[in-house]
């Protein structure tokens, strides 16, 4: 590919003249050429539906290839200035995942009158078997043009929220043979926190238990078109009662998890955290935020973001082992974990990078158990290996972070929060480190986000439950903190 385009003018066009290029027909392909046609045929882009069609794999779209052709006709021959007229196409061979196609158009016939030109328009694949053959009538330049080819913006694909989603499947399989998980919804006074409720209780994750104002509840259901009978409504009288009944559900063992609905975080934790009536452990309590972001690899996990404001050394033990415990019960058998700062070596006056560095020498000792650590890392070495080669850090952890550990909580809200209004994330959290975990979405939040919040609360529970060989019914199931946690919520 050249940085300048020159076209063909109408009077140097010779009859044999011709031009051809050569493409690999990928997923990409399938999915872009879907995407902005609106064309969403199961033969192109559902592999089981595909497999059930005369070709038995995904082919690509017959127009894919008439794009490949207005390619060299519109850039090469004749190039800029060509209109198009008339295209005439006989499709013979399907072309499949993996084919490399080399199309190619030669001038037939020549037209004084408006310039026009036809064009026989061939592709054959990699077997040298024709897949495409026909002709092309256009209306070609009249005048000699070089421009500097224009750069096209780079094309990313993403189904946003897809590894969330995944995550829910995953929930689902897991609650086969098991009841659901009794979830206390508390203060579900708007419709969206009664849908990600509903969703998640739908999709055979959770029998939510409504707490709150009943008049409000049952008035933003009926407003939602939402039918709450099949589930049990406790009424109270106002959003601190909500809270308070919920932690004593949770304590007496009659819910497996809270989620937040339509109060404000300090209400629900100023509860939760109580002294003498709350979900305290031996562990601190922390908040995990499970990432769904378009340009990262895989799910990333950001703590601490919404609990601890500025944690000691000790709290950030606690918070580490939270992370690892969740992201192992999400399946990451071994995650690793930087923790982050915002330079990559050890200042003493940075504390950030004094508690990486006691934080690695504590996982050595066996303190955090069940992840690789290292740090401190700055955000770009922690998730970019060129970024990491270029400083010259080698780590088993850089460019390669499931979980990254912030120094507070306004870097690590801040964070999360760019991810998902600038980089276009999907998110979910949970706060664990309590005798149960705590679904905790923000008031923003959409449904997707509190489905998925759900599905981490019960995946986190059917790992407890794996670990211990319990299922529902059976003797109570200890936590990872160490709190008992009944099996049967």
């Amino acid at each position: 590919m050249t940085d300048v385009l020159c076209n063909r003018p109408f009077d140097q066009i010779a009859i044999g003249d011709s031009a051809r290029l050569q493409r690999t027909l990928s997923r990409a392909d399938i999915a872009t050429f879907a995407v902005m046609s609106g064309d969403a045929n199961p033969a192109h882009i559902d592999d089981e539906f595909a497999r059930s069609t005369p070709f038995h794999h995904v082919v690509g779209h017959g127009m894919w290839l008439g794009a490949l052709l207005s390619n060299l006709l519109g850039t090469e021959l004749p190039g800029a200035g060509t209109v198009y007229l008339e295209q005439t196409l006989d499709f013979q061979t399907p072309v499949a995942l993996g084919d490399t196609v080399t199309v190619s158009v030669t001038a037939r016939e020549k037209f004084a009158e408006g310039h026009r030109v036809r064009f026989d328009c061939l592709a054959v694949n990699q077997h040298g078997q024709t897949v495409a053959s026909g002709h092309a009538l256009v209306q070609a330049p009249t005048e000699a043009v070089c421009r500097p080819r224009t750069r096209l913006p780079q094309l990313h694909l993403f189904d946003p929220g897809q590894r969330l989603m995944a995550l829910v499947d995953k929930a689902y399989e897991g609650c086969k043979g098991l009841k659901p998980m009794r979830v206390a919804v508390v203060h579900p006074v708007n419709a969206v926190s009664i849908q990600g409720a509903i969703d998640a209780a739908r999709a055979g994750l959770i029998e939510p238990v409504w707490i709150g104002p009943q008049e409000r509840i049952r008035a933003a259901a009926q407003e939602a078109g939402i039918d709450l009978s099949p589930w049990e409504l406790i009424p109270t009288e106002h959003s601190h009662a909500a809270a308070a009944q919920a932690v004593e559900l949770a304590r007496a063992g009659k819910v497996g998890a809270l989620m937040k609905g339509a109060l404000h975080t300090d209400e629900l934790m100023h509860a939760a955290f109580d002294p003498q009536g709350g979900l305290r452990t031996g562990r601190r309590a922390s908040h995990v935020f499970v990432i769904d972001a378009p340009a990262a690899e895989r799910l990333l996990f950001i703590t601490d973001a919404a609990i601890n404001i500025a944690p000691d050394l000790d709290t950030k033990r606690d918070i580490a082992q939270n992370a690892i415990d969740l992201a192992q019960a999400l399946g990451v058998a071994t995650p690793r974990l930087a923790i982050l700062a915002a330079v990559e070596t050890v200042n003493a006056s940075m504390p950030a990078t004094l508690h990486a560095a006691a934080l690695c020498k504590m996982a050595d000792r066996g303190q955090i158990t069940g992840a690789i650590l290292d740090g401190p890392l700055a955000f770009d070495n922690a998730l970019s290996l060129a970024a990491a080669r270029t400083k010259g850090i080698h780590s088993p952890v850089a460019g390669q972070a499931d979980i990254l550990l912030t120094p507070d909580l306004e870097s690590g809200n801040m964070l999360a929060k760019q991810l998902e209004y600038l980089g276009g994330a999907v998110i979910a959290g949970l706060v664990v480190g309590t005798r149960v975990p705590i679904i905790l979405t923000s008031r923003a939040d959409g449904v997707q986000a509190r489905l998925a919040s759900c599905a981490l609360a019960v995946l986190q529970r059917q790992a407890r439950l794996r670990a211990t060989g319990q299922i529902d019914g059976a003797p109570p199931v200890p936590a990872s903190t160490g709190a008992p946690v009944p099996a049967a919520a």
